[in-house]
């Protein structure tokens, strides 16, 4: 039997959460269904850079392409991404993550033929507000804060709504000719219920990239060594110096002989003790590699697989690729769908509250004063707490003032 009191104090912090989280959860829903089409607008945008047109046979040597790229970057590039085909200039890369620049040379005539930069295009603008609200540091951790408060809002809707009051039927249908309330209702309810395991999954995708969840999961990694190799980006590596490093086009004939699935990029030696890097770039993460050789002999001298990931990292990079929708079309498609499903269902609550709610009362679900929380609940509550310190924290200054409240109400009694 369903306990009652728990379902009203539940209710209450669910009403809660919610009115406070919604204008945000929103964003996060609307943002991050535009974010999807990203790929597609930076294709747009280097197809116009990319593209070229083969005049003869004879093309420049990747070599001769690299010093071209020295040249024209304020940085030194760190890698070369190899061209899919003929009319395809050589891309090479400088800086990581934001601050990642594209310098394309054509082939051909051996001249820059356009930069690139994710921070040039619109949708920039959209991934700063989808990932901090525009707002820096401060704005990454309301994101966190609001997005651990997800989780707590999609576990009580759930024990919430369940045993479903109309049946099985109450599941799969959304009354729309019983008034607006009950229409907005239903439409919060039953998306929510079909949402939320995808939901779960899509917030576990999205928490790596925050500050507080992600900087400890970042350390856990660490301490229990289930990251990245330390070999893994050449760490601990070294070629033995020679008189003579390979030719970057020696290297690109070694990176191809591998057969690498995806995009091949090879990484270039940062000093003269350095490696060469190959690592290719596809959503079959089971089969990525990373590949280090001997800048003067080309002899391969470690040679990482997927499987040699920590456990850790690789369920991190796997629902993180799935947040992003990079699994394929099916994936696409998904995520696009829990984004519209989530929008659709925010605007339901919002509606809803607002065709309840009486004039002058906020409408804040009622609970005895006398009723106490049981351990099982608590237990849980401490559980999220320390997995998501910025709810833990919210918790925290909730319970300072609602003693706060009782405290002064029993004063007033006296």
């Amino acid at each position: 039997m369903k306990n009652r009191n728990l379902n009203q104090w539940l209710w209450k912090w669910h009403f809660i959460a919610g009115l406070i989280s919604l204008p945000f959860v929103l964003v996060l829903s609307v943002t991050g269904a535009i974010y999807l089409f990203n790929p597609k607008v930076e294709k747009e945008v280097k197809k116009n850079i990319q593209h070229v047109v083969g005049k003869g046979e004879i093309k420049h040597s990747f070599q001769q392409q690299w010093d071209v790229a020295i040249r024209h970057m304020k940085k030194k590039p760190i890698a070369m991404v190899l061209p899919v085909n003929s009319e395809e200039s050589t891309e090479f890369v400088s800086g990581r993550f934001s601050h990642k620049k594209s310098l394309f040379v054509n082939p051909y005539t051996n001249e820059v033929s356009g930069k690139f930069s994710s921070k040039d295009t619109w949708m920039y603008s959209v991934r700063k507000l989808h990932g901090e609200l525009l707002g820096g540091k401060v704005g990454t951790k309301i994101i966190e804060l609001i997005a651990s408060w997800m989780i707590v809002l999609i576990i009580t809707g759930l024990y919430i709504w369940w045993p479903f009051k109309r049946g099985i039927k109450g599941v799969f249908t959304i009354r729309y000719k019983e008034g607006k309330r009950i229409l907005f209702r239903d439409v919060h309810a039953v998306l929510g219920f079909w949402i939320s395991g995808l939901l779960l999954l899509t917030l576990a995708g999205g928490l790596p990239w925050t500050d507080v969840f992600g900087g400890n999961f970042k350390w856990v990694q660490k301490v229990t060594n289930t990251g990245y190799p330390k070999t893994w980006n050449g760490r601990g590596l070294s070629s033995a110096i020679a008189n003579k490093s390979l030719t970057l086009d020696k290297m690109v004939f070694i990176a191809k002989q591998q057969n690498l699935e995806g995009t091949i990029s090879i990484g270039l030696p940062k000093s003269s003790k350095s490696t060469f890097s190959v690592s290719n770039k596809t959503s079959n993460l089971e089969a990525q590699k990373m590949l280090h050789f001997d800048q003067y002999s080309g002899q391969l001298l470690k040679a990482h697989n997927w499987s040699d990931v920590g456990i850790l990292m690789r369920g991190r990079m796997w629902v993180m690729v799935f947040h992003q929708g990079q699994f394929g079309v099916w994936n696409w498609w998904l995520m696009f769908g829990v984004a519209i499903a989530l929008t659709l269902m925010s605007i339901g609550a919002v509606f809803s509250y607002l065709l309840r709610k009486q004039k002058g009362n906020w409408g804040i679900p009622k609970v005895k004063k006398d009723f106490k929380v049981g351990a099982v609940v608590i237990l849980f509550i401490v559980f999220l707490a320390v997995l998501l310190p910025l709810f833990g924290l919210s918790v925290l200054l909730l319970f300072i003032y609602e003693l706060m409240k009782q405290r002064r109400f029993l004063v007033a009694k006296k």
